[in-house]
């Protein structure tokens, strides 16, 4: 690890706020593009926040039907559910102070961590890095961890949630859904006194079952606090490409952040006001409202995997003939975002076609099938609805569980008609 990456971390945090500011002159995401930015953004939040939304800027999307902006910001890397490290900086998070407890340093928490670590192991670079008294960064620590078995990449950062969060939205928390994260192993358990800890079985590489293991822990205490504590199997994230389970067993790393060593960090933590812009904010359907309408209009069935928050719902459907992907996207005051983009040039290609249409009330509305932009056989078929008044309805499907998974029935189970039936649905907007 560099001698100067807490320089280096502050860097990016400032660029990267200044290129976040910059997106909301683009069209928004796809929902794919964004199911990827909400599994990496969640990863991320707590370890390089602000990198993960300048890095969404430059990425186009499905068939180039829709290009990056904040769609979908439920979960968004600057969207306030952490009380941290605001889109338009410190001073604007609305945190009272933590109650006069000195901040502390990287070397407290690096200190920390090796000393819940196993004995008889080896440590190699590490680094740490300190809370601060405006809460604009979060204390961590990572390093290697070696033994005669092999080694392992640990990274852990303690953190403190944005109050007047929905009970289900727990930033870095909660099982990620199946169509962004197909080959997780994820428990939650509510613990006595009312933490939640979510342990999960991952890979480095979601849309894969092989390669680098990545295992993770996160502790949600009842007052806020938020203990994640990551580990890559061989080494560094992305430093090893072979199977190997992490040395640390999951129960371990629960050891670990439910350690009361980490008092002292916690309580140097400031704490936050209501998330700015958050659940209450107006211009948001609510996920349940969306859930409700969607599932109104799919044939008899299960449905399973639903994942949903203000603006996305996703969730899987099976008729009897195969799981199928859903998710409806809805927004407000969408016309300037998709000028330019409710045509069809450029977006009809050898594996799938294009039409555009304009209702007699004045409503646009753009048909797509094309094939998965990960290059396999799975189909996405999507309707894009822009109103008069600037709403805007997405739905999109694949016609599997997850688009980088394999196909599980021949093609995607609603038809376009359908899709269009459901995306004018007013029942998406009402109050």
């Amino acid at each position: 690890m560099p001698r100067d990456e807490h320089r280096t971390d502050e860097f990016e945090e400032r660029v990267a706020r200044a290129m976040s500011g910059a997106t909301d002159g683009f069209p928004p995401h796809s929902a794919d593009l964004v199911t990827r930015s909400i599994t990496r953004g969640r990863r991320m939040r707590l370890f390089g926040v602000a990198r993960v939304a300048a890095a969404a800027v430059a990425v186009a999307a499905v068939g180039g039907t829709l290009m990056a902006t904040d769609a979908f910001g439920t979960r968004s890397a600057t969207d306030g559910r952490l009380g941290g490290v605001p889109a338009s900086g410190p001073a604007s998070s609305g945190r009272s102070p933590s109650g006069g407890h000195p901040p502390v340093s990287g070397d407290d928490m690096l200190g920390t961590l090796k000393s819940l670590l196993p004995p008889g192991g080896t440590v190699s670079e590490a680094s740490g890095r300190g809370s601060r008294s405006d809460g604009s960064v979060w204390p961590s620590a990572r390093l290697t961890y070696s033994t005669d078995a092999g080694s392992s990449g640990i990274d852990l950062t303690v953190a403190r949630l944005a109050s007047g969060l929905p009970a289900d939205d727990r930033g870095s928390g909660g099982c990620l859904p199946v169509e962004a994260r197909p080959y997780d192993e994820c428990t939650t358990r509510r613990l006595p006194g009312g933490a939640v800890l979510d342990t999960t079985k991952s890979f480095t590489y979601p849309s894969s079952d092989t390669g680098q293991k990545r295992w993770y822990v996160v502790l949600t205490t009842a007052d806020g606090a938020q203990l994640t504590v990551q580990e890559f199997g061989g080494g560094g994230e992305k430093g090893a490409g072979g199977g190997a389970d992490p040395l640390l067993s999951t129960a371990q790393l629960t050891a670990i952040v439910r350690s009361p060593a980490w008092k002292e960090a916690i309580d140097a933590l400031p704490v936050p006001g209501t998330a700015a812009g958050g659940p209450t904010r107006t211009g948001r359907a609510s996920g349940a409202r969306l859930t409700r309408v969607l599932e109104s209009h799919l044939p008899h069935g299960t449905v399973s995997h639903v994942n949903s928050g203000a603006g996305l719902v996703q969730l899987v459907h099976d008729d009897g003939h195969g799981r199928n992907m859903v998710e409806v996207d809805v927004q407000y005051d969408a016309t300037a975002l998709l000028s330019g983009h409710m045509g069809c040039a450029g977006d009809s290609g050898d594996s799938g076609d294009c039409e555009a249409r304009t209702l007699s009330d004045g409503t646009r509305i753009k048909r797509v099938r094309t094939r998965s932009e990960k290059g396999g056989p799975a189909q996405v078929w999507l309707v894009d609805t822009l109103r008069p008044d600037g709403r805007r309805v997405a739905v999109r499907e694949v016609n599997s569980y997850a688009e980088s998974t394999p196909v599980t029935r021949p093609r995607p189970e609603l038809s376009l008609d359908r899709l269009q039936e459901i995306a004018l649905d007013e029942g998406f907007f009402a109050d």
